[in-house]
């Protein structure tokens, strides 16, 4: 457990290309963040919980918190244990009668039940170090990027100094009164 990261869920997203969810995970200690896509209704299930939003009847994942409490068993926290071919991998660890038990899960599943069994998130360090992203690090190499062009233009400011001329040599004034007496002998 030592290589592993505890994280908190920071936000739902839709994506405007797919409208497929994301999960966005925050390192608890850090400004590192993990997208994950989940389903729609895991989506909803994630959010419901969060929003403490009361339903008539149990949800599926409000039924698998359920039959753990049926069967003495206590969910100890949840793990996102590894990443492959672009696909999370996720554990709930339960303990019945002080003996641990890790259940492989979907992430969406295993974080369902930690936003209802109020018990930890952790991610492994591997899948945080090649997955996760740190806002300012991307952010600052997006501007930098921005900030040198691909491509410069031939003749830079010289090609555009014409244009100044052209607009110093206008005079507006004159324009407008030309205008004026236009629109005055139209009439």
């Amino acid at each position: 457990m030592s290589d592993m990261v505890e994280v908190v869920i920071d936000s739902i997203r839709v994506s405007l290309m797919s409208q497929q969810r994301i999960v966005i995970l925050r390192e608890a200690d850090a400004e590192r963040y993990l997208p994950i896509w989940i389903g729609i209704y895991e989506a909803e299930a994630i959010t419901i919980a969060l929003q403490s939003v009361e339903v008539a009847r149990p949800l599926t994942h409000d039924l698998m918190k359920n039959i753990f409490s049926a069967f003495n068993a206590r969910i100890l926290r949840v793990e996102v244990a590894s990443l492959r071919d672009d696909t999370f991998f996720g554990n709930i660890i339960a303990e019945v009668d002080g003996q641990s038990f890790s259940i492989d899960a979907r992430p969406s599943d295993a974080l369902n039940l930690a936003v209802r069994a109020h018990v930890p998130i952790l991610v492994s360090s591997s899948v945080m170090d090649s997955a996760g992203i740190i806002p300012e690090k991307d952010l600052q190499e997006e501007v930098e990027k921005r900030q040198k062009p691909e491509t410069e233009v031939e003749g830079g400011e010289d090609r555009l100094s014409i244009f100044e001329d052209f607009l110093e040599k206008l005079d507006l004034e004159e324009s407008d009164g030309e205008q004026e007496d236009d629109e005055d002998e139209g009439s």
